[in-house]
């Protein structure tokens, strides 16, 4: 059976063989920008802790539970709209969920005392974290899999962006008005890419010709319960498991345990941030002209090596610091880049949104869960370092091994699906 691909307004094979029409640009371009927003939302807690925390008069443990209320919320609205993400217009839906998001992020901006924000942090979780499962089933739906890659690098440089771009932005209005204006800041340019979607995007709804089960929860169940699913949501699970547990302490690790002074923190993540900017598109080049699955390995072994080295690592230089993360981020790049492209070949074309929804709660939920198993493991010293960092590491090489064994079963399934050689 070929790869079936909704591709409705620019259904066009010729031009698809070229590559990019200008409309499918700029919807790409649409989609990074919901995902920029959405990303820059979700990790900008984290680095405005500091301020939001003596602004409002809340403990570390307050502050904690705010910013994973985020994960948690999203996770279970994945699954409760699972069993709807394939009655509607996609672009409907993009814009519904969309509008609930920019209103949860407003509630964080003007939220006076911890109970609203912690509030506006439910009410984002629960609308933004279906945001990232309908762009990647619109993606599906309207480009085919030798594209896919490419779009993927495309989409995901909206993490590197928000790192280079976003979060110093947020901090610098922090720093010279208030953490209340970041928010208000993004909830302008998330109303400026709700107004973008409404006047530039087609509807998405070839879908809607095919048969569906009517019921929501039969929808629900007869994707979850699709066997051939299996594989593909515990590699989802896995790689998100292995990337929460690092991220949440990387910022203290770096300082206390690497001996880099806090002030360089941003240089960091600045040049880590842009050279994945450039990163991810040449890797989804990569995927779709040398093979998704070859392109994941890569980015495995890099990632297996690189996180050993940096669990393991004691002072050093700041370049040092500097050259680790930017090749930690390339192994990230490397795997997260095919594997959804790789992934998004699997489901039936009348269960692509309800597929994408569930991959997404699997992956907050396992990403949550994966950060308090960090927590219950590492320990911190008087001095503020770190202790057993490195048992984190082989836990992520161990989840990297084990995605990788996973992978390897579902680009055969791919191809045994499409009939071809997966590229």
């Amino acid at each position: 059976m070929s790869e079936q691909t909704l591709a409705g307004p620019i259904d066009d094979q010729q031009e698809l063989e070229r590559g990019f029409s200008r409309y499918q640009a700029r919807l790409v371009a649409l989609l990074a920008l919901v995902q920029f927003t959405v990303i820059l939302d979700f990790i900008i807690m984290s680095p405005l802790g500091a301020i939001i925390m003596p602004a409002l008069g809340i403990t570390a443990g307050q502050f904690g539970i705010a910013v994973s209320a985020y994960a948690f919320s999203a996770g279970i609205s994945g699954v409760l709209a699972a069993g709807f993400a394939d009655r509607f217009d996609r672009k409907r839906l993009l814009v519904f969920f969309y509008i609930g998001f920019a209103t949860g992020t407003a509630l964080c901006a003007l939220a006076p005392n911890y109970h609203l924000l912690l509030l506006g942090r439910i009410v984002t979780g629960l609308f933004g974290g279906v945001v990232g499962s309908i762009v990647l089933a619109i993606v599906t739906d309207l480009f085919p899999l030798h594209l896919r890659g490419r779009v993927m690098g495309f989409v995901q440089t909206a993490f590197a962006a928000s790192q280079v771009l976003g979060i110093p932005v947020g901090l610098f209005l922090s720093n010279h008005w208030n953490w209340h204006v970041a928010f208000g800041a993004l909830v302008g340019l998330a109303l400026a890419t709700i107004a973008a979607v409404l006047m530039l995007m087609e509807p998405v709804n070839g879908h809607l010709r095919l048969k569906q089960d009517r019921n929501a929860f039969r929808h629900l169940i007869a994707t979850v319960g699709q066997p051939r699913y299996t594989l593909a949501f515990a590699v989802t699970t896995l790689l998100a498991t292995g990337g929460f547990m690092l991220m949440p302490f990387s910022s203290a690790y770096t300082v206390h345990n690497l001996g880099i002074d806090i002030v360089h923190l941003p240089t960091i993540y600045l040049v880590s941030g842009m050279f994945s900017i450039f990163t991810g598109p040449l890797v989804g080049r990569a995927s779709d002209r040398f093979g998704k699955f070859p392109t994941f390995v890569f980015g495995s072994a890099i990632s297996v090596v690189m996180v050993t080295i940096y669990t393991h690592l004691g002072h050093v230089t700041l370049t040092t610091a500097i050259i680790v993360n930017v090749l930690m981020f390339v192994g990230i790049f490397s795997r997260m880049i095919p594997s959804q492209a790789l992934i998004s070949a699997i489901p039936e074309p009348s269960q692509r949104g309800s597929f994408s929804a569930v991959s997404a709660s699997l992956q907050q939920l396992s990403g949550g869960l994966g950060s308090v198993l960090a927590a219950a493991i590492i320990a911190q010293n008087a001095d503020g370092s770190l202790q057993h960092f490195d048992r984190l590491g082989y836990i992520v090489v161990a989840t990297s091994i084990l995605s990788l064994m996973a992978m390897y079963f579902v680009q055969r399934q791919v191809a045994k699906q499409t009939g071809e050689p997966v590229v």
